[in-house]
């Protein structure tokens, strides 16, 4: 398997484009199973999941076309031949699991397997499930398999999820675009993603109200058109170059991208010391690596909240902090697997329950190091560009899910680094 290697005490300079959004374009890819049209999305980023997600689509019967390079993907589902989605390529990712709705819609029965992806935590899909129940769906699950059926079609329905759930809302979300009738969706998640993928559904001549709210209004259609949309930049990827840059020091300028998607990691760099400017469609990061970086504690919140997802970014930034920071982590259990590979660089992290403690040191080495999850394997990089000279990190696998092009982009800014190809875990 690859690796990374890189040299850490170089500052960053330059500019890094942001690529679309893979928690957008995955949900997206799904929604080409809605209509017969093509569906054709613009600044899709090219990775491992956004790849997955096309084998599952293919074998389902849809036809794809994505230029290598070209950063747009055609998708054209007029004739399915399979609405069963088989273990061995939804175990890879979860978000494969996110055909089950559109397929429940459209063509009123689908088996899909319950699904794999990040060992953080249980993540179980009983929201999505009982949004599809509540909505007129029959349900089973035998032998790892969710075998779902709506003959007469799917109902409108109202539908409180009890607490904020992503990967529920937007699920939910994508089936109520076919549904009889109205469905309503409360306590819905606001992820910019969930807004990007609702404004999608509206330009295939979806219904829909209280976008960017918590509460969805969905009038059901009889059918949905093809449409071109362009994948909103991807928040995420922002942030965590953000903290790439805030590690390093330097003056790194992120293009093609929506500030205010990241407007609560801006304001814990800012209180870490970091400048920060904020343009239209551009943020740019400086620091100078000569004065110490301020210790910030994180809470995790569903958004407008601290994100989940650039948590161990943040954590990895603090690892070189003056004092002590406190993480709370309110949304995924087994969240902190980097923890353990961070000290192998030299940082104090002690972990209890949902709660980590991150006293700043002066000095982090090289060592090699693991990936565990996508976000993680990230944190490591962060660390890497602070920590005196090599650190080598092993199943990159990891990073290839989520960020495109990651070695050239850093390296376009003067960092040493590299990847190794083909070498043992």
């Amino acid at each position: 398997m690859d690796r990374i290697a890189l040299v850490g005490g170089i500052e960053l300079k330059g500019s890094i484009p942001i690529s679309g959004a893979k928690n957008s374009a995955l949900k997206l890819q799904a929604a080409s199973l809605l209509t017969q049209e093509p569906l054709v999305l613009t600044n899709m980023p090219e990775l491992a999941d956004t790849r997955f997600m096309i084998e599952l689509l293919e074998q389902l019967g849809v036809t794809c076309f994505w230029p290598k390079g070209s950063g747009r993907l055609s998708m054209h589902a007029e004739d399915l031949t399979s609405t069963i989605a088989p273990y061995d390529l939804v175990r890879k990712m979860r978000a494969t699991f996110n055909v089950l709705g559109p397929l429940l819609a459209r063509v009123g029965h689908a088996t899909v397997s319950l699904p794999g992806g990040c060992a953080i935590g249980a993540r179980p899909v009983d929201l999505h499930l009982k949004a599809f129940e509540a909505m007129g769906a029959d349900i089973v699950i035998e032998g790892g398999y969710v075998k779902a059926a709506a003959l007469r079609g799917l109902k409108g329905a109202k539908i409180i999820f009890p607490f904020v759930s992503v990967g529920a809302t937007e699920h939910a979300l994508l089936a109520a675009t076919l549904a009889k009738g109205e469905t309503v969706l409360e306590n819905a998640a606001r992820e910019p993603e969930i807004s990007d993928i609702a404004n999608c559904l509206l330009a295939m001549g979806a219904k829909i109200e209280g976008i960017g709210s918590s509460t969805l209004r969905i009038q059901g259609v009889d059918e949905l058109t093809g449409a071109r949309w362009s994948v909103i930049p991807d928040r995420i990827e922002a942030g965590s170059y953000a903290c790439c840059v805030a590690a390093a020091g330097g003056e790194v300028t992120l293009t093609n991208m929506v500030p205010e998607t990241i407007s609560s990691l801006i304001d814990v760099l800012q209180r870490a010391g970091v400048d920060v400017v904020v343009g239209e469609d551009w943020v740019k990061i400086t620091r100078d690596p000569h004065k110490p970086i301020k210790s910030v504690d994180i809470d995790t919140q569903p958004y407008p909240g601290f994100p989940t997802d650039t948590q161990a970014q943040v954590m990895a930034l603090m690892t070189r902090a003056n004092g002590a920071s406190i993480f709370r982590e309110n949304i995924f259990e087994n969240r902190y697997m980097h923890a353990p590979e961070l000290r192998r660089l030299g940082a104090d992290i002690s972990v209890r329950g949902s709660e980590a403690v991150v006293r700043g040191v002066e000095t982090l080495r090289g060592a090699p190091v693991m990936a565990t999850d996508l976000r993680a394997s990230v944190s490591l990089i962060i660390a890497g560009l602070m920590a005196e000279g090599e650190t080598i990190i092993s199943r990159v696998y990891h990073l290839d899910r989520g960020f495109e092009r990651l070695e050239a982009k850093l390296s376009g800014c003067g960092a040493n680094i590299r990847r190794i190809s083909g070498s043992e875990d």
